[in-house]
């Protein structure tokens, strides 16, 4: 049988158009991840910040890039979003891999001729982004990062034998010794209490802006795509909390943390399984969002998920007087 392969495309068809096309696309294009999708876009940027290149042949669109504009010059990742980067439009498995693959560099180098004009660019793709030769032959740079990923999320035997013992004591001991419930529907405001909470521990603030994360919050509750987990005792203490979002295509852990007074409940622990557990009824694989500080990735890979590259690519690099003036317009 013959296997099928694509043209050799010189050229497509690129506009930056109204964002109404891609609003179109979002609404009937499942592979396209959460955080890249507008109604995401529109809560963590802003409706007037972000934009988006399409490219398209035969008026169907092949390849996108939204990006959210920190500053009119300056492209950026927006705040509790972790990967955004170009989405190209699904084939058949019957395609030969090197006519696809030149397929997307094709595509890919389009896109990047539309980013000339801006100053700097950094953002990070989603990990089924595999090839940023593209981005290398002009003149970008790239980091790579890790997220960790749980599959087959209906099949908890497996999930808990893949733990490591730490973890499944942890559960153990919240449900156990401190009689720890997990309940959804935590509000707001003692989330983000926890939350504060959680960064005063470790001595850091809260860089990303929490107006932004009550939206967020506030639009997947409202498309019954997101929700607040928490770990109460018989008291009534809050111990640990965990927001969550999804979609058929995965869950996401977008924001989470314990009381510092109460760790040793272990029930961020269980927290997150309990999560897991539901999310598993709208999707096969959870996505941990990854993180570089030891400690939390740590936390993340006594999961046993499977750690998974992603690439944070990057051109320039905004000014301090940028810097600044973003943080004074938002």
């Amino acid at each position: 049988m013959q296997i099928p392969s694509f043209p050799v495309i010189q050229l497509f068809n690129i506009t930056l158009v109204s964002k109404e096309e891609y609003r179109n696309l979002c609404q009937t294009e499942e592979s396209i991840p959460v955080f890249s999708r507008d109604w995401w876009l529109d809560a963590a940027c802003g409706t007037n910040n972000w934009e988006v290149v399409l490219i398209k042949e035969k008026d169907k669109i092949q390849a996108a890039l939204p990006y959210y504009l920190l500053r009119p010059h300056i492209i950026s990742m927006p705040p509790y979003t972790q990967t955004m980067g170009i989405w190209f439009a699904p084939y058949s498995d019957a395609i030969k891999f090197i006519s696809a693959q030149e397929r997307r560099q094709t595509l890919a180098k389009q896109i990047i001729e539309r980013l000339k004009p801006y100053k700097s660019f950094l953002q990070y793709f989603h990990y089924n982004f595999k090839d940023w030769l593209p981005f290398y032959w002009q003149g970008y740079s790239q980091t790579t990062r890790y997220t960790y990923l749980l599959k087959d999320l209906k099949n908890p035997d497996q999930l808990l034998e893949n733990m490591s013992q730490h973890t499944r004591r942890n559960i153990k001991k919240a449900k156990q010794q401190f009689q720890i419930t997990v309940q959804q529907g935590v509000s707001v405001d003692d989330f983000l209490h926890i939350l504060s909470q959680t960064f005063k521990r470790q001595r850091k603030n809260n860089k990303q802006k929490i107006n932004v994360l009550r939206r967020l919050i506030e639009v997947c509750r409202e498309r019954n795509q997101g929700e607040i987990w928490g770990g109460y005792d018989p008291q009534g203490r809050l111990h640990a909390v965990a927001f969550i979002v999804w979609q058929k295509q995965s869950a996401w852990y977008i924001a989470g943390g314990g009381d510092p007074t109460l760790r040793h409940s272990g029930a961020h622990s269980l927290v997150l399984w309990e999560a897991i557990q539901y999310v598993a009824d709208f999707t096969d694989t959870f996505d941990f969002e990854g993180s570089m500080l030891p400690g939390v990735e740590r936390f993340f890979r006594q999961f046993g998920g499977i750690q998974t590259p992603y690439f944070a690519i990057q051109k320039g690099r905004p000014s301090l007087l940028d810097r600044i003036m973003a943080k004074l317009t938002r």
